[in-house]
Parts: C-alpha cells; sequence; structure tokens
C-alpha cells in the first residue's frame, strides 16, 4: 500500500469498507492524531488492498463451527444418500 500516511488511517479507512460497521470509535490523545483519524474518511482503498486487509485480519472458525465442517467432512453427500435410496427402495 503506497497511502503514505498512518496505520490508523489505514486500519480506520478499512473498518469504514466493512458493511457491518455503522461507526468507529476513534481514540485520540493528540489533536495531530485527531485530524489524523479523521481524515480516514478521504482515504480511498482500492479492492486489492481491501482484500488483503480482510486476509491477514481473518479470524479462525470458532468452536462448534469448526467442528460441524469436520464432521461433516466423513458424511455421505445429501445427494448421494438420496440416490442410495432410491435405489434400494427399487426391490420393495
Amino acid at each position: 500500500m503506497a497511502h503514505d500516511c498512518s496505520p490508523a488511517r489505514v486500519a480506520l479507512a478499512w473498518l469504514l469498507t466493512r458493511p457491518v460497521v455503522t461507526s468507529v470509535i476513534i481514540g485520540a490523545k493528540r489533536r495531530a492524531q485527531l485530524e489524523d483519524d479523521l481524515a480516514a474518511v478521504d482515504l480511498q482503498l482500492n479492492a486489492e488492498e481491501i482484500k488483503q486487509l480482510d486476509d491477514v485480519s481473518a479470524l479462525p472458525v470458532e468452536y462448534p463451527g469448526w467442528m460441524v465442517e469436520w464432521q461433516s467432512n466423513s458424511r455421505i453427500d445429501p445427494l448421494a444418500h438420496k440416490a442410495v435410496e432410491e435405489l434400494t427402495a427399487v426391490g420393495k
């Protein structure tokens, strides 16, 4: 990223691109920090930059999410299961 600005400004600009973020709380101690934080509104990140920031900030899936996925790996695909039921029902 070549925006020649502070990491805080980039972080705030990225947060403002998130669809679930309705506001951002800033914590400036000095006037210069406040001005830098407010300038994040004017910083435009391109799609590649946003994706890069999304990737490095992605959290791992928490339990039970990872467990459900792990357990599902050994299960038969529902469509395949239905096909097996139809084939075995023919002889009944």
